[in-house]
């Protein structure tokens, strides 16, 4: 059987648990499956130069994560009109005709959302992050009984351009965030790196995160146990970990790439958080 070679193309992400996903969701069917880290700086390379290398070196295709995700939506076709608004893409798939682009952060939340609050209506949501990762939750959101969307970033021109992209999409529901007025809001929404691994931190400062709102979600998912996850759960609002949308969007990764559905998610679930909290505590 012919090895299905896969990749990550990221800056920080030698620690990352992609590998071992997909590795273990191959495993369930018997496929031969490989998956490297292709980090550009490691190798002298750009984004560029790191998407050509492992589509000469006969990947099936790649995921991409910080900082790429937006500068790889330029390189590929997209067949889902949903996907197309979005401005970033986490997944490639390198065909006979082209360069193919899925968005598994959107439809990861999606399912992370659901499984946590069903049917419940998302509110009022502070996102943090107006990057990649931010663009796809952002707009999962839409669909996810969001009434407003308070965007924040460091990068004023990108939140500028993020939250003109939501409005297009549903008018009047976006705006930029104010960080010396931040509004009252009903979830709190981390997108930004803060609390990863050689990052560390909050999203905010501690003293404007308020112990009165519904939920709150975070992105990053090494270590799952971030600082921002455990303050939200001291206060005893309810916390939708970035491991979940690790995992979700890693499945629907696996589904694209190889045609095959994940046989036992629960046995990859568990696997995984085995590997990432070896003491048991997630």
């Amino acid at each position: 059987m012919q090895t299905v070679k896969l990749g990550l193309i990221g800056d920080n992400i030698r620690s990352s648990s992609a590998p071992k996903l997909h590795l273990i969701a191959a495993a369930q069917h018997g496929i031969d499956l490989s998956y490297e880290l292709i980090i550009p700086a490691e190798k002298g390379f750009d984004f560029d130069a790191a998407l050509a290398f492992a589509r000469n070196s006969g990947f099936r295709g790649v995921n991409v994560t910080l900082p790429y995700k937006e500068r790889a939506f330029g390189y590929v076709d997209i067949n889902d009109p949903a996907i197309r608004q979005l401005g970033s893409v986490n997944t490639i798939c390198f065909e006979p005709d082209g360069l193919f682009g899925a968005n598994t952060d959107f439809t990861g939340f999606l399912k992370s959302y659901r499984a946590a609050r069903g049917d419940l209506k998302a509110g009022h949501v502070l996102l943090i992050g107006a990057g990649g990762v931010g663009r796809s939750i952002g707009f999962a959101l839409t669909q996810l009984g969001a009434s407003a969307l308070t965007i924040l970033d460091t990068d004023q021109h990108k939140a500028e351009r993020f939250v003109k992209a939501i409005n297009q999409f549903v008018p009047g529901l976006a705006m930029v965030a104010d960080a010396n007025a931040l509004p009252a809001f009903d979830a709190l929404v981390n997108c930004s790196p803060a609390g990863m691994h050689g990052y560390g931190g909050l999203p905010l400062p501690e003293r404007l995160i308020p112990t009165d709102f519904d939920w709150a979600f975070d992105a990053v998912y090494q270590p799952v146990e971030t600082p921002f996850k455990q303050l939200i759960d001291a206060r005893g609002i309810s916390f939708i970990s970035g491991f979940e949308l690790f995992f979700h969007q890693g499945v629907d990764a696996f589904s694209i790439f190889t045609g095959f559905d994940v046989i036992d998610e629960m046995a990859l679930r568990d696997a995984l958080l085995r590997a990432l909290c070896p003491t048991g505590n997630s």
